[in-house]
């Protein structure tokens, strides 16, 4: 018996959940806004209490370092808009998805965004997959819903070896 392409991408999903869940459970609040160079990206919190993402139109040369801040509100941005495409809602500007800050209420965050994803693949049929989304990775001129939650597998899986790593070398120090 074959698996069929949206068993398979949340099977593959789930694996790359099991891998953040490490790392999620050992986070620290002073994870998240550890700088681990001079030149990086992070989240800055403005007098109202919101945040705010170091961030540019075209990929900087050199490429600042992320941080767990800026890499949980990159994951929660992309996976935010990626949700309101799979839904068939018009994705969110960037400004538009705020991140909630250090710590437990990103990881809150997160899980909810997890909830919100497996509950809006759980809607879809394979006959979806072919449906037409406005948001993907640049340079692909197929946008289907299929590629999008495959890219958003790759993503999941980027940024959490990523945050993964951030923690560990903090650890380490």
């Amino acid at each position: 018996m074959s698996d069929s392409f949206l068993e398979l991408q949340r099977w593959q999903f789930e694996l790359a959940w099991s891998l953040f869940e490490y790392h999620l459970e050992r986070l620290e609040p002073a994870d998240f806004r550890w700088e681990p160079a001079a030149l990086c990206w992070t989240m800055h919190q403005a007098e109202d209490g919101t945040w705010t993402p170091d961030f540019a139109d075209s990929e900087p040369d050199p490429v600042p370092v992320p941080t767990v801040a800026w890499l949980s509100w990159h994951l929660g941005w992309w996976w935010s808009v990626a949700i309101d495409q799979v839904r068939g809602r018009e994705p969110r500007e960037l400004t538009a998805v705020a991140w909630p800050g250090p710590g437990e209420p990103a990881i809150a965050w997160l899980r909810g965004l997890r909830t919100e994803w497996l509950a809006a693949l759980d809607r879809l049929t394979d006959a979806d997959l072919a449906a037409a989304v406005p948001f993907q990775p640049e340079g692909d001129p197929r946008r289907t819903i299929g590629r999008l939650i495959a890219w958003a597998n790759a993503e999941l899986m980027k940024n959490v070896a990523e945050i993964g790593q951030l923690r560990l070398q903090r650890a380490a120090r």
